[in-house]
């Protein structure tokens, strides 16, 4: 009998920063030296034309305050408090900075609002002593930067998140979930007011009274919400979490005892965790379409810097010579501050990549030597500035053709994020191309003499000058797509030449017998 390893349990780091709103506003305060220490702040909001209490300082709950209360009630408790607006969108992006960072434990992190994260430490906790030193260096490093954090590891994230917020439980064992949340309060559920307050009318007080019970009564009496939360917090069933950043496919890094953030240095370190990558690369076969490299520095910043390429690639010294001319062209030049103690080099986007076979004549290295430019053009200028044309799906030849980076993949191409195009319009053999290469836009008016009712013109006057049609093929009705309107009348194209040979497309705009007279267009020029 083959025995085969059971699967690796899921574990799941909750974090929650229950002051963070009225920690940012004081720290900020603190650090412009203009906070009254012994003020209790309190965040205010509007609601329904009240000011209510949004968010509270740890000094203002001791004082009996909480969010929901009116400020006016509030100021009649506490006269001396201290009242500022609240700014969702500034504690959000505080937020991201602190998931940012902690990037540094596992690659695996997601946003738990409210004023949380959750983090898949599933198989990263050895690296760092074990899950209780892991706890314990994460929450020590967040503390740092003055907030108060609690947070708990279990085995799904449910569990791990009524114990950070609600219990006092740092780490259970797998499997304990169902007896570690037992002593939570109802109110750990997280369900509406109004099924809060029945299930407390119901005489239930604590998980525990609704453990132990039969699902179907409480489904009918409470709603499957009821059920359904239940049995993800006494870990029955694990939902997984969405991490805000995708898995990347190769990551390499490295951390340093001392913060580095000499340039040389740093330009070293991520030319080494480049050669690693690309014989990580080149071990599976594949090349890297998309390159970021990571700098985390000592005070939580973190900085991303992306280099993508427009085939794939793993060639150590292409790499670092996009690298070099991404961070060249910063705006915001990369600050070490204190320092970096952690470079990372991640490839969100990789390829299958074969070793270059150049053809007998030698197309292959110029396509090649074509692609490079590409890629360190886009580096420099930025994938806005760097384009290319692809054919769109459509038959109206203003909008035949449209522009996108150029270093967008097709969808044949895998992975990344694909750019549809249609084919290009090419001629049967022996035939002139159906449409020029230069149009004119907009079409310049021409004078025109034609038969009626839809015959090609006899000749015209362009630019003062005067064509005698010698050939003429046509017409071709051109009408916009249904989806966009009639936002203009139809056209009857037409391929001309002249009688010294040259080329040109006109159309013919309204018909003869109508209420106006058409006019004629002259569009583009055949080379």
């Amino acid at each position: 009998m083959t025995a085969y390893p059971l699967p690796t349990p899921r574990r799941y780091l909750a974090l929650w920063f229950p002051f963070l709103p009225a920690e940012r506003r004081e720290r900020a305060a603190t650090e412009a030296g203009v906070w009254p220490a012994d003020a209790p702040l309190v965040l205010t909001d509007s609601v329904k034309g009240a000011r209510r209490l949004a968010a509270v300082s740890r000094k203002a709950l001791k004082l009996g305050l909480s969010p929901g209360l009116t400020l006016a009630d509030a100021r009649a408790a506490v006269p001396h408090l201290l009242a500022l607006d609240h700014d969702p969108a500034a504690d959000a992006a505080l937020i991201d900075r602190v998931l940012d960072d902690c990037l540094r434990w596992t690659p695996l992190v997601a946003l738990d609002p409210p004023h949380g994260l959750m983090l898949d430490i599933t198989g990263c906790a050895h690296l760092f002593g074990g899950e209780t030193a892991t706890r314990e260096r994460v929450l020590h490093r967040l503390r740092g930067g003055r907030f108060t954090v609690r947070g708990s590891i279990a085995g799904t994230p449910d569990a791990a998140r009524a114990l950070a917020r609600f219990g006092r439980v740092a780490l259970v064992a797998p499997g304990g979930e169902a007896q570690a949340v037992r002593p939570l309060p109802i109110t750990a559920l997280e369900l509406s007011d109004e099924t809060t307050t029945a299930l407390r009318r119901a005489g239930f007080k604590r998980i525990a009274d609704l453990a132990d019970r039969p699902s179907a009564p409480l489904t009918g009496r409470f709603g499957t919400e009821l059920t359904t939360r239940l049995t993800r917090l006494l870990g029955r069933e694990d939902r997984r979490i969405t991490p805000s950043r995708p898995l990347p496919a190769c990551v390499v890094e490295q951390a340093f005892a001392e913060p580095i953030g000499h340039a040389d240095a740093i330009a070293r370190v991520l030319r080494a965790l480049i050669e690693r990558a690309c014989a990580h690369l080149e071990e599976r076969g594949e090349g890297g379409r998309a390159f970021e490299a990571s700098f985390l520095r000592v005070d939580g910043v973190v900085r991303h810097i992306i280099a993508r390429t427009g085939r794939p690639v793993r060639d150590a010294d292409t790499v670092t010579r996009l690298f070099r001319e991404r961070i060249e062209a910063l705006a915001d030049p990369l600050d070490p501050g204190y320092g970096f103690d952690l470079v990372r080099l991640a490839l969100s986007v990789t390829e299958p990549l074969e070793s270059l076979q150049p053809d007998l004549d030698g197309k292959a290295i110029e396509a090649d030597e074509v692609a490079d430019l590409i890629d360190r053009l886009t580096a420099r200028f930025g994938a806005v500035r760097v384009l290319r044309f692809v054919a769109a799906d459509t038959h109206d030849p203003v909008r035949v053709a449209r522009l996108v980076p150029a270093t967008s993949q097709m969808p044949d191409q895998g992975g990344g994020r694909a750019i549809a195009s249609a084919s290009w319009m090419r001629p049967e053999p022996g035939e002139p191309p159906p449409r020029p290469l230069r149009l004119f836009e907009p079409p310049q008016a021409v004078e025109a003499v034609a038969e009626v009712p839809d015959g090609p013109p006899i000749r015209f006057r362009w630019r003062g000058a005067l064509h005698d049609v010698a050939r003429a093929e046509g017409p071709e009705r051109l009408l916009t797509e249904w989806w966009r309107g009639h936002d203009r009348p139809a056209r009857d194209y037409y391929r001309i030449e002249d009688g010294q040979g040259r080329r040109f497309w006109l159309f013919r705009e309204g018909f003869y017998g109508g209420d106006a007279s058409p006019r004629w267009y002259l569009h583009g020029l055949f080379a």
